[in-house]
Parts: structure tokens; sequence; C-alpha cells
């Protein structure tokens, strides 16, 4: 086949990513790439972004979940993980996020504005001092 006859210039150098990581880890490796409009789930990576600010007395998540009902999104937290799962008509999102701090997860507040999650938690004490008897 000729390189002017071939839908995507980038299928070679996909296939040889794919191969490399399949001799390295030992196992099928699937590097699944969708780009262009059409359906499917992409989830977060290619047009979200998610950012984690960190001050002595809060960690505070943005990410940006486009096309989102705000009913669509669903929120769970370890205390050391912010898991954000949410749907839009033409893709889901599924993110984990460590966090840089041990937090509350009962302390935290969230808003969803213009596509804009905002996740704020308070800061906790790493570990509790154990007394000695």
């Amino acid at each position: 086949m000729r390189r002017d006859d071939r839908d995507d210039p980038f299928d070679d150098l996909f296939r040889e990513i794919e191969r490399m990581m399949n001799e390295m880890m030992g196992e099928d490796f699937d590097m699944r790439v969708e780009r262009g409009t059409g359906g499917g789930s992409t989830g977060f990576g290619t047009e979200t972004h998610v950012d984690v600010h960190e001050t002595d007395d809060e960690v505070r998540v943005v990410a940006d979940l486009p096309g989102v009902v705000k009913e669509d999104i669903d929120l769970k937290c370890d205390g050391e993980v912010l898991t954000i799962s949410a749907a839009s008509d033409h893709r889901e999102y599924d993110e984990r996020v460590r966090l840089p701090a041990q937090v509350d997860e009962h302390s935290a507040t969230a808003t969803y504005n213009n596509g804009v999650l905002e996740v704020t938690f308070e800061q906790s004490d790493e570990s509790a001092d154990i007394d000695v008897q």
C-alpha cells in the first residue's frame, strides 16, 4: 500500500509503540487512540485538564468537564485519592486523582459552573500521635 493511500499516517508509529510496550511489559498492551469527533468515550487526558492546588490548610482540585450536566457527576474520596466519574452524551470521564496530602474527605465542598468542577478539602493530620504507656 502506498503511503498516500493510508487513512492515518501515524498507524505505523502507534503499532510500533504498542509492540515495544508488549515486549517490555510481557503482556498484551492495547494502545487505543481515538481521534476525531466520532462517538465513543475518550475519558480524561484528551480534552480535559485537571489541576491540583495545595496550601497549608487545604487541597483544591479543578477539572474541566465540558458538556457534562451537574447531576451526572459522581465524586468519591478515601482521604488520599479523589475519583471523578461523569458522563455526557458524547463521552464518559473516569479519573482517579492522587491528592498531594491526606485530606478530611468529610470536609469536601464541590462546585460545578460552566464545565469546570472545583472540589476543596481540608487537610488532615497524616497520622495521629500515639502515646506509649
